[in-house]
């Protein structure tokens, strides 16, 4: 992991094709170059079921693309095998998943650290510590309360404490903010955009959220696969 430093993003002639029967034969993404500096907070908007999800799956190394170059800080990821991949993304990797996936039975305080489980059988108590501190700062209490009983939007938080425990060096989010009311949905868009900041995390977010894509530093919409500049900084 790259503590407290984000990391670039250089994509080139990535193809994503699907053979299923919706998509056969169409490329879900065809993006010929991208870039990204390090620590860049961006926005991606689009109509549903352009892609969006698959281009966070492909940046995040949970699918390989067809064909193309991803590149993290001069890693290219599409080059790992599964098992590469897999560990690459538990280093550097936070992600929000729009499913949340978290895992009932298990505690607040367990989902947030299952990552940890991982790479260590004991849970260093200095995360614990964190997950506590993070849960705190989300208004979630960790202590009395099985999973099960959690709202939508408590799940949506709880999902956004798993993916920030690390400090990783990229965030990806995939709508942070859909389950939640207007209110509760500006903190914790706020929330992500701050530890962001604060650790000097790369941060990408998909988002249908006008208030949340509107603090971003760059604003992109994905249409016919490709990523187009909907906003630059400072307008």
């Amino acid at each position: 992991m790259t503590d407290g430093h984000g990391l670039a993003l250089e994509i080139r002639n990535l193809v994503q094709v699907y053979n299923d029967r919706d998509t056969v034969g169409r490329a879900v993404l065809d993006i010929s170059h991208f870039e990204l500096p390090a620590a860049a907070h961006v926005a991606i908007g689009g109509p549903s079921g352009v892609g969006k999800s698959t281009l966070l799956h492909v940046l995040s190394g949970i699918d390989r693309p067809t064909s193309g170059l991803v590149s993290w800080g001069g890693v290219d990821i599409t080059r790992m095998n599964e098992a590469a991949r897999d560990s690459w993304r538990r280093q550097n990797i936070g992600m929000v998943f729009q499913d949340f996936h978290l895992i009932d039975g298990l505690s607040l305080l367990e989902n947030v650290t299952i990552i940890a489980r991982f790479s260590t059988f004991t849970i260093p108590p200095e995360m614990r510590m964190r997950a506590r501190c993070i849960l705190d700062r989300l208004g979630l209490n960790p202590d009395g309360r099985n999973i099960e009983t959690l709202s939508r939007g408590e799940r949506q938080r709880l999902a956004v404490a798993r993916a920030i425990l690390t400090n990783p060096p990229i965030i990806l989010a995939d709508e942070p903010t859909a389950s939640l009311d207007a209110t509760a949905g500006s903190e914790i868009g706020q929330l992500l955009i701050d530890l962001a900041r604060e650790s000097g995390a790369t941060l990408i977010i998909v988002t249908h959220d006008p208030a949340l894509a509107g603090r971003m530093d760059h604003v992109f919409d994905l249409q016919g696969g490709q990523l187009n500049l909907r906003r630059e900084p400072g307008r």
